[in-house]
């Protein structure tokens, strides 16, 4: 079973390869590990998913998906790396709605490559954010949060993961709909902020289900709204920022594997199938479903290249206007 699908690959990379004119493939692919860089530090969602996702593809292909976090720049260090890398596909990204989304319109001519530069692999999962407060905190609602700020302007803060994560511009957002006074304060992964807003060094944060789930099932933080519709099955109880008050408050977290741009075109599509086979595996449904992880939003729920290059360009539209609604830069 596994010798076929490798045969498979080779057969398509081979194709490939000759009519790009390109230099001669090995026999097979992949014939050695496949680096897959994360561009934020471990263990926050964006790790877990991707380490996921490696281990499957692993046993799948027959050669090992090394997981490599290489963070800086709101992602933009471990991304560049992989654009310049030789497009063979041996060294793949796991991209984000960050990453793949919203830096482009965030940084603009700051940014060292162009969303040309990659292409989209498959989309792996996609959930929705959520406003959080510690499990200790006075704020039992959104209402209630939003309330205490206006009347108490400047004195709360809010933890963010920093420039161009989709929870800084959720955390902006929420700012511009209710106009409250909150000083955000950037860390370099979810994982800090998590433990500082459990600490009681930060007041309440925006971050995703697949990160927060766990200490919210264990008591520690305590989920105010989740920012999107319709409700999550994981938090039934938690309301929405639409039924808040507020429905321009939407942002949701996605994860997806990218390759260099001039990566040979069946090499793409055979590891994109493999995602998708990978995703319709009951135990990896099970998995996602359980970090919070909704239905793809892409045609018939599936993911494949050419899908996942359009939901990318769509949603580079539309971050460029909530860059231009809130006004926030990158630093």
């Amino acid at each position: 079973m596994m010798m076929n699908r490798r045969k498979a690959l080779a057969l398509a990379a081979g194709t490939g390869v000759a009519a790009l004119g390109a230099p001669a493939f090995a026999e097979t692919y992949p014939t050695r590990p496949i680096r897959l860089i994360v561009p934020l530090p471990p263990g926050g969602s964006t790790d877990g998913a991707a380490r996921l996702m490696a281990e499957r593809l692993t046993h799948r292909l027959g050669q090992n998906i090394v997981v490599e976090n290489r963070s800086g720049a709101g992602g933009i260090v471990g991304t560049e790396i992989v654009v310049q890398s030789e497009p063979d596909g041996y060294t793949l990204v796991f991209g984000t709605v960050s990453t793949a989304g919203i830096n482009y319109p965030l940084f603009g001519d700051r940014m060292p490559y162009k969303a040309e530069d990659l292409v989209g692999v498959g989309l792996v999962m996609s959930a929705p954010n959520i406003v959080i407060v510690s499990a200790k905190s006075q704020f039992k609602s959104l209402r209630d949060l939003i309330a205490y700020a206006k009347a108490h302007p400047g004195e709360l803060n809010f933890g963010t993961t920093g420039p161009g994560s989709s929870v800084q511009m959720a955390g902006a957002l929420l700012r511009v709909a209710t106009g409250i006074d909150v000083a955000p304060i950037p860390y370099r992964g979810g994982a800090q902020v998590l433990q500082e807003l459990i600490a009681g060094r930060v007041d309440f944060a925006v971050d995703s289900i697949p990160s927060a789930i766990g200490l919210i099932r264990a008591g520690e933080i305590r989920a105010l709204a989740l920012t999107a519709t319709p409700r999550s099955a994981v938090l039934p109880d938690v309301p929405t920022t639409e039924e808040e008050g507020l429905p321009e408050v939407v942002s949701s977290a996605w994860f997806g594997i990218l390759a260099p741009a001039r990566t040979p075109r069946p090499i793409v599509e055979a590891l994109g199938r493999e995602m998708d086979s990978i995703l319709q595996e009951p135990a990896v449904q099970e998995r996602l479903a359980e970090l919070g992880a909704g239905p793809l939003p892409l045609p018939g729920g599936r993911t494949s290249p050419e899908a996942f290059d359009a939901f990318i360009k769509a949603e580079i539209a539309k971050w460029a206007e909530v860059v231009r609604k809130t006004g926030v830069k990158p630093n």
